[in-house]
């Protein structure tokens, strides 16, 4: 592959006075977000001077820094120089694989997803269980990731009326997204079903599960298994299993 210098695929726009964004597209796209995280990687290893922080969004890197030790333009010109020459891969760097029991209490949406996709509750949760979604990026919530794509037989608009309160673990989706609400919240995906992980920790290192590139797939569990995964969780006995990695 022939490098790429990101001031020839990215263009910079103004987020206040100690900020900006590389942006390299318009759209949600593997390949697009491929680019985002890469940048993000580059700069981790090697931080400029004033460099306080990079955020890390569907298509584009938000960068902080100190206006008393830099400024945006050296930025820019450091930034912009550096090299993509790896950067077209979007295979995730480790694959997370979440016990998810479909329907139920958990999933108090799923027949009504079912009847508004045209499909049964059986297709609905075999189309999102075969799917293998990225993590695109984080925010929300802490430990709540966007992951995509959706099949397009599931792409619905959020619900009309939002819950007050989302149990944690609840698996949602909306448009084009899936998603699992780490801590209770309000929120206005349709619940499709409920997995007994905890995907936000203070007390670990990282707090959160997920990482942005990180690839997700939903392994359908029974009631007898989810309860019993949720007594290890709880237990702490239970490790989230990653395909090539042990967490």
């Amino acid at each position: 592959m022939t490098a790429t210098r990101i001031r020839e695929t990215a263009r910079f726009l103004p987020v206040g006075d100690t900020a900006f964004a590389v942006e390299f597209g318009e759209r949600i796209d593997p390949a697009i977000n491929a680019l985002v995280h890469r940048t993000a990687a580059l700069l981790a290893a090697a931080p400029p001077a004033g460099l306080v922080e990079t955020v890390p969004s569907f298509r584009s890197l938000l960068v902080h820094y100190d206006p008393l030790i830099t400024n945006a333009e050296v930025l820019k010109g450091l930034i912009g120089a550096l090299e993509l020459d790896d950067a077209a891969s979007t295979n995730p760097a480790r694959i997370w694989r979440i016990p998810v029991l479909y329907g139920g209490a958990g999933g108090a949406d799923l027949a009504e997803v079912a009847a508004a996709t045209g499909l049964s509750e059986a297709e609905v949760a075999a189309l999102h269980a075969g799917t293998l979604y990225r993590v695109y990026a984080q925010g929300f919530l802490p430990g709540f990731a966007y992951l995509g794509d959706l099949p397009a037989a599931l792409d619905l608009p959020r619900r009309a009326s939002p819950r007050v309160r989302v149990p944690p673990g609840s698996v949602a989706i909306a448009q084009r997204m899936t998603g699992i609400y780490p801590v209770a919240s309000p929120g206005g995906w349709h619940l499709i079903g409920h997995t007994p992980l905890r995907f936000f920790d203070p007390a670990r290192m990282p707090p959160t599960l997920f990482a942005p590139g990180d690839g997700v797939r939903f392994v359908p569990v029974n009631a007898d298994a989810h309860a019993a995964i949720a007594k290890a969780v709880a237990q702490g006995l239970y490790l989230p299993e990653a395909e090539g990695i042990s967490a």
